[in-house]
């Protein structure tokens, strides 16, 4: 691990350590246990909200609009294809020997015999995707999640995801391409394509009336349970998040 990716472990650590011990000033006696900063997380969601209000939304409406089908389920494939190579690393680290197999497999097919991605053919010929990361891989050795958090941009998160976003990002094709103009486009292009398959979820949400921010709190956090133990969470005796067990598999 180089010298900068080092520094970017050690001061997420750093942070999410600050935002543990903060926790006790900003929750309050009727507070969630799981969200205990919920005074400064609705704050953060707000200013995300905004921005996507303004900003993201907009942009992956009018690319929903202008591109074709094709071209859209083409771009989502190779991002698709691309998350798959970290999802094989993280499959390993989790010891998960079919997994493991069936992601690299997976690479190998659609890389080969589908144009890099662009064609889906591993899942025409039934290999499982298997979505794993870091987050996943310390949740599954028994870290707990820890209190949630909304990130700048980022959104929802807690702080084990956040702990384990520097290894995410030193594993993720896009983010180290050299070339600084492709890799900038590559991103962009990738926010936009994930922030248009949200769109009719999102619609849905802002028409409903209900707290959408506590919707999606709890959404995320059931979310990423059940990613930890492959769908199969166990039952929660106690509402506070030290609470969690280590992942049995």
């Amino acid at each position: 691990m180089s010298k900068t990716r080092l520094l970017r472990w050690v001061s997420a650590w750093v942070c999410a350590g600050a935002w543990v011990l903060l926790s006790g000033c900003a929750s309050g006696p009727n507070a969630n246990p799981k969200d205990p900063l919920e005074p400064f997380n609705r704050k953060i969601s707000s200013f995300n909200d905004t921005l996507d209000s303004n900003v993201l939304k907009p942009v992956a409406t009018g690319y929903q609009n202008v591109t074709p089908d094709l071209v859209q389920t083409g771009v989502r494939n190779v991002f698709n294809n691309l998350s798959d190579m970290w999802s094989t690393v993280n499959s390993g680290l989790q010891l998960k020997g079919r997994d493991t197999a069936e992601s690299f497999m997976r690479v190998v097919v659609n890389t080969v015999l589908g144009v890099y991605g662009i064609f889906d053919v591993a899942t025409e010929i039934k290999l499982q995707r298997h979505t794993e990361d870091f987050g996943q891989t310390l949740g599954y050795w028994g870290v707990p999640s820890g209190p949630y958090l909304v990130l700048p941009l980022l959104g929802p998160s807690t702080v084990r995801d956040t702990a384990g976003l520097p290894l995410n990002t030193s594993g993720d094709v896009v983010r180290n391409l050299d070339h600084v103009p492709t890799r900038n486009s590559a991103m962009a292009l990738r926010i936009t394509e994930k922030r248009a398959g949200l769109l009719k979820a999102g619609n849905l949400l802002e028409e409903a009336s209900l707290d959408k921010y506590s919707f999606t709190r709890d959404a995320y956090l059931q979310y990423r349970r059940s990613q930890i133990y492959d769908g199969n969470p166990p039952e929660e005796d106690e509402p506070d998040y030290s609470a969690e067990p280590a992942s049995a598999k």
